[in-house]
Formats: structure tokens, sequence, C-alpha cells
């Protein structure tokens, strides 16, 4: 695959990243994303089905004779960031960028359809074009609506560009790769009063400073020290006024896992950490909790395939890390499905903006590592007899 790899068609692979980037769409409203995506499929001879998951993409190959099957999933969604890279390409949308790398995902799944259309292998391949990775669950809705159902395969496989992980690195843990999350919302209401006048009220901003105090006991005080749990209040809202106590204050935040019964006591201690705190300062408190994606646990054996792709086939150092407390959506194709989801180093040299950071901006240095990658799990998994 190395000739077809070179020159015009990386080019070509930059070129449609750029394009993404300046053109970002959020979770389920990726409609011009995903007729970019399908357009080129079709152009190339894959059968492709769209509306998956809403505005997800599957572009389907078959070569040969064998019943072999294997899926490679690219997420496509940006996030609500205004963005400030300051490259020649930003965004051209307010408020919306790709400061997670699903452009370059998509470039590179892009790239290793067209060279897999003019290479030979004996099977089929699913491209997994997923929407709404980022909070809203994608993966989940395209699960649901049938995903392997509609298009049997034996494993599928993910990955996501690591900026924290040198150029030339891969990582595929056996398990964990990362974590499950959930959100929270407390409501605190108490009595509005003057605030020359306190004593007249019961203050839900000072309740609501409890509180927020009190969730961080959960991971120190409530989970064991061999276990990881994180809850992280990241947002308060509440008055209007420089000298009015308000009614309510709304904290909202997140909370991380492995475990379900470590998933389970977050969520129990938070209830009744905010009902007794709230309840000391003469307020009430209500909790909204979601469960929104569970952990991204890896089947060892796809694991392994990816390890020995990544070394033998392209030489790339492959290291071991700790799993990372971020989440994942990828782990609801992996509850149905053997498969894989592994990390890709990224790092630039000098500053180098992690995810989610408005001055992020996918390293396309990698994108030639990430193609390579594909076609070699292509090659190695639906390589004739």
């Amino acid at each position: 695959m190395e000739p077809i790899m070179q020159g015009e068609h990386i080019e070509e692979a930059i070129k449609w990243r750029h394009h993404l980037h300046q053109n970002p769409e959020l979770g389920f409203e990726e409609h011009n994303t995903a007729a970019f995506i399908a357009a080129h499929l079709s152009d190339w001879g894959f059968k492709v089905n769209t509306g998956y998951g809403k505005t997800g993409v599957v572009g389907t190959l078959s070569k040969g004779s064998s019943a072999k099957a294997i899926g490679i999933r690219a997420d496509i969604d940006a996030l609500p960031i205004l963005e400030q890279s300051g490259v020649a390409y930003a965004s051209k949308v307010a408020g919306k960028m790709h400061a997670c790398g699903h452009d370059g995902h998509v470039a590179m799944a892009l790239a290793a359809a067209r060279i897999a259309s003019k290479t030979d292998f004996d099977g089929t391949v699913h491209f997994v074009f997923q929407p709404a990775e980022e909070n809203e669950g994608g993966g989940r809705a395209m699960v649901e609506q049938g995903l392997f159902k509609d298009f049997p395969m034996d494993r599928i496989f993910g990955l996501h560009n690591w900026p924290a992980l040198e150029l030339g690195k891969c990582v595929a843990r056996d398990d964990r790769m990362m974590a499950a999350f959930g959100t929270f919302e407390i409501k605190v209401v108490g009595r509005g009063a003057h605030g020359a006048m306190p004593h007249e009220g019961a203050d839900p901003i000072v309740a609501a400073s409890q509180i927020v105090s009190s969730l961080q006991s959960i991971a120190a005080r409530n989970v064991s020290p061999l276990e990881s749990a994180v809850v992280s209040a990241t947002q308060i809202h509440g008055g209007d006024a420089w000298n009015v106590i308000p009614e309510e204050v709304v904290i909202r935040g997140t909370t991380r896992w492995f475990e379900e019964t470590v998933g389970d006591k977050i969520e129990n201690r938070i209830r009744t950490l905010a009902t007794a705190v709230a309840a000391g300062f003469e307020c009430e408190a209500t909790l909204n909790y979601e469960y929104r994606y569970p952990a991204t646990i890896n089947d060892p054996e796809s694991a392994r395939i990816v390890r020995a792709t990544a070394k033998s086939a392209l030489g790339l150092d492959v290291v071991e890390v700790p799993p990372s407390m971020a989440a994942e959506d990828f782990a609801f194709m992996l509850r149905e499905k053997p498969g894989c989801y592994f990390w890709l180093g990224a790092k630039r040299e000098g500053r180098n903006p992690g995810l989610h950071s408005a001055y992020f901006d996918f390293n396309d240095a990698l994108l030639p590592t990430g193609v390579a990658m594909w076609g070699a799990l292509i090659e190695g998994q639906l390589a004739k007899a």
C-alpha cells in the first residue's frame, strides 16, 4: 500500500481535513459532513448507507469470497468552542470548531477507504463514520439502530490522535482505555433576601459552596484508593444582582469511573451529600444525574492485533501508558462487538495544545501513519488465503 499513499493521495487527505476543519458541525447536525463523506465513498465504489444515528454514514466494500468482515470507525462531530488557533483554514462557523481532531480522523479513514478500493483483499470492510461522539452518544444511537445487525463484522477498530504522545508511538491496552462518565445537576433552593439582610433568608450560594467542597470527599473517602473516581463541579449559576441573595443556585459537573459499583456509589454519595448539606443551611437540594457513556474496554485479542500491526507493519513504538479518565462513546460498540480503541501519538514540537483547547489543531504529520495503520489492519485481517 505504501506507493499509493505517497504524494498526491496524502496531499488530498490534507485538503479534505482542512475543508472539514473550516466547516465544523456539532453532534447530530453533521449533514454537510455526512454528504461530503458519502459522495467520496460512492465515487470509489462503496455501497453507502446514511442516516444511522441520524447523520452517520456506513461505507461497505466487499472483495473476494471470504465471509470475514471488519469495521473501521471514525468520529465526525465538532465542539461548541470559539476557535483561536490562528491557522489559515480556521473554522468559518463562529462558536464551533474541530477541537478534538475528528476532522483528521475522517480524513484518515477516507484516504484509507480510497486506497482499499484500489487494493486486493478477501472479505468485507465497513467504514463507520459516527456522529455525536462528544457527549451525545452517537455510537449508542448507531448500535441501537442496527449497526451490527445490518453490517455484520468480526471486529471493529477505532483510533484517536493523542497530543500527549509523541509521533510514532501507539497505545492499545488489553482492557481499560478510557473511563465511564456521567453528568450531574444539583438545584439548591433557598429563600432570597436582601444582601444586607442575609438573616431573613436561607442562602443557597453558601449552601452550594459547601456542597461543592463536600463533593471532593467522595473520591478521597468513599472510593477505594485502588479504584479510580473523579467528581468535578464545572459550573455554578445563581444570582443576578450585587445586593440580592437569590432563591436558587444550580451546580453542574461531571463524574468518571471504571467499575460500575464505583459509578453507582458516586451517584448515591452526591445525592446524600447535596441533600444533607443543603438541609444544614435551611435549603433544599435536588439532583438530576445522568449516566452517559460506559467505560471503553478493549478486547485483548483485538488489542494484540493492533499492537502487532503497529509494530510489525509500520514500525511504530508500541508503549504502555495508564488509561485516561476522559470518556469515549466507542464504548457502546465495544460492548456489542470485539474490538480495540487505540491512540496514535500526535505531539507537536513547541506549543502543543491539548484536546478540546480553543488553540488545538490536528497534527497533519499524523495523517500518513493513520492511513497506513488502517490499510495494514485491512490487509492483515482480510488477507487472501
